[in-house]
């Protein structure tokens, strides 16, 4: 008998990791739910065309209905919540009360850290929680994890992602693979590092943090900038261990001007204000004009970088390892990078959950997932992962 799995959210992150999990996670069934049938059906019909199995199985259940999703979680060993984040604190106490493993895709630090006070709740039912589990935080924050295990001591962790456009093209050389609201929650607010070993609160869009990067190749000059989120819990986990820790957004080159235009201009403030008579959200009317505008089209061939850069020791000298994931849009499957990156590993967590790898209680990918064993999980899914390891020999 295999793993009973379950994806709350049928869209593109939630049918990319039930496809993972019917694939990779020996399982025996994968419900996805939705509170649009349709769209649960569309995701299961996916799935079960792309294996050429049945094994998906649609839902219709509303996250926002407690007592509904306890009866859809009761046979289930471990889930992905792929629902707006704002759910998410409430889908974990449905989760305890059922006794099934959770992992999420998380997106509000503030929100992480307030679903970790649930732990002991969560140990003593048996289950294994790990919120923020998507590209970045997630990914990101496991391949961090694995950095780590190259050293004897970390002194810094520094991480560069994004995902783009592969053929860029203006006026915003930028296509957006995810819901809008995710990335204005990134783009606005601040961001939370470690420097000299002290947790910082950093401004996101500073124009002192902003520099470029090549990565060569067919890829080029990219720029690079302060975005919250990335680093999830990693500055609470490490702080007074690790001198120096931060994450930055990759974009192609004029992104940053454009958007921080929007931001000096108050268009991702939240409050509203009075337009001829009628109250108006700016962030939500930029959501609504700008969203039909870098909404992906189906001709559209996104691309995931994570780099990672670790420097510490290694047997008493210096050492620096570099990690360089590069994936690309799949023509095989039809999933974006963006879509393999963050459905799979929240996929991957999920199958670790099941299995018993992860500890149980609430705690963040940094503690949960084991670094190499994710690499490994990775690889075994086809993804490129490049590795350079240099120990200074003066």
């Amino acid at each position: 008998m295999g793993f009973v799995y379950a994806v709350l959210g049928g869209g593109r992150q939630g049918t990319a990791a039930a496809y993972d999990m019917a694939k990779n996670g020996d399982a025996e069934r994968v419900l996805v739910g939705d509170a649009d049938l349709e769209a649960a059906v569309r995701s299961a019909t996916r799935v079960n065309t792309l294996l050429g199995r049945s094994v998906a199985e649609a839902h219709q259940v509303d996250a926002r209905d407690g007592a509904a999703l306890r009866r859809f979680l009761e046979s289930v060993d471990s889930f992905l919540s792929a629902v707006p984040y704002w759910l998410n604190p409430s889908v974990l106490e449905a989760a305890i009360d059922a006794k099934a493993c959770m992992c999420d895709l998380g997106g509000n630090t503030n929100l992480v850290r307030e679903q970790m006070k649930r732990s002991d709740a969560a140990e003593a039912a048996g289950i294994a929680v790990v919120p923020d589990c998507g590209q970045v935080p997630g990914m990101g924050t496991a391949l961090m994890s694995y950095a780590m295990t190259f050293l004897d001591r970390t002194e810094e962790l520094l991480m560069w992602d994004g995902g783009n456009d592969q053929h860029p093209k203006p006026p915003f050389n930028y296509i957006l693979t995810f819901n809008i609201a995710g990335l204005t929650n990134e783009y606005y607010g601040v961001a939370h590092f470690l420097r000299n070993g002290k947790r910082v609160e950093v401004p996101t869009f500073l124009e002192e943090d902003y520099e470029t990067v090549d990565f060569g190749g067919k890829i080029g000059v990219m720029e690079a900038f302060v975005a919250g989120g990335g680093t999830s819990t990693m500055p609470w986990t490490y702080e007074g261990k690790v001198r120096t820790l931060w994450n930055k957004t990759l974009r192609w080159p004029g992104h940053f001007a454009q958007w921080k235009a929007y931001m000096d201009a108050g268009l991702l403030e939240e409050e509203p204000v009075d337009v001829d008579g009628m109250r108006v959200s700016p962030r939500a009317l930029l959501h609504r004009v700008l969203d039909p505008k870098l909404r992906a089209r189906p001709e559209d061939r996104d691309f995931v970088i994570v780099r990672v850069k670790g420097i510490g020791e290694k047997d008493g000298r210096r050492a620096e390892v570099l990690l360089d994931l590069i994936d690309y849009y799949d023509e095989a499957t039809g999933f974006t990078a963006m879509e393999r990156t963050t459905g799979w590993d929240g996929s991957i967590t999920a199958i670790l959950n099941a299995q018993g790898v992860t500890p149980r209680g609430v705690h963040p990918v940094e503690l949960a997932v084991p670094g190499k064993r994710f690499a490994e999980e990775l690889r075994k899914r086809g993804f490129s992962l490049k590795e350079s390891f240099t120990v200074h020999r003066d």
